[in-house]
């Protein structure tokens, strides 16, 4: 049996050391892939993907789509960005403590968009954190921080926040409230400086609430750049 194109691209981007982190077919037979680059013992890699990964990519997939005989006229491959799209558990578990906006499929007090800091859920290890179906964001109302629990289910879609650091041309140091917000939060998974007086991660004092969700592709283009 024929694999479909989705499998196809999944077995061949990650058959290469790549991960997929998209695929989608739009109207004039383009195909679009993401791919980005899994983290090595748990650390991110030290280079981001850059064009000749691209290149490696869409030669490959060229070739065994044209054995599988899938039909499409254009590839593209490309990273998926500053705003890299949040489809998982294993996405969520990466980019703990990052800011992110997620979209809910129910209005929750009235809105359904939330932008603020992503956390784990309480109670939930970091060893479980791949799979753990369960999350929280720590977001700010303007007076308050607040903590906003919720399942992968409930998610209509959800996205990284780009992050601008400006750096001292003289020191190399990071400036800015962007640096001092990324050190806060850094592997901590909680609201920037939620830090007690001995140095070590303090719960964030928060009001928590709760999501009233229910029980829950022929010409060929390369991006090793960064979508802006």
């Amino acid at each position: 049996m024929n694999l479909s194109w989705q499998a196809v691209v999944e077995k061949t981007v990650t058959g290469l050391g790549y991960e997929v982190v998209g695929c989608e077919r739009s109207a004039g037979g383009l195909l679009r892939v993401f791919i980005d680059k899994p983290l090595v013992n748990g650390q991110e890699p030290e280079q981001p993907v850059n064009v000749e990964d691209c290149e490696r990519v869409t030669r490959q997939l060229r070739y065994v789509m044209e054995v599988e005989e899938i039909d499409y006229q254009r590839l593209e491959v490309s990273t998926p960005g500053l705003d890299r799209p949040l489809n998982h558990a294993g996405d969520y578990a990466r980019f703990t403590g990052h800011d992110a906006e997620i979209t809910l499929r129910e209005a929750f007090q009235g809105r359904k968009k939330y932008k603020g800091v992503l956390a784990a859920a309480e109670g939930v290890s970091d060893d479980a954190l791949a799979a753990s179906t369960n999350w929280r964001l720590i977001f700010s109302d303007g007076k308050t921080e607040q903590v906003l629990d919720f399942a992968l289910d409930e998610v209509r879609s959800a996205k990284l926040v780009p992050e601008i650091v400006f750096r001292n041309r003289a020191s190399g140091t990071a400036t800015g409230a962007a640096a001092g917000k990324a050190a806060a939060k850094k592997n901590t998974g909680l609201a920037p400086g939620s830090e007690s007086a001995d140095g070590a991660a303090a719960k964030p004092k928060a009001s928590k609430k709760k999501s009233n969700a229910k029980s829950r592709q022929t010409d060929d283009k390369v991006d090793g750049g960064l979508d802006q």
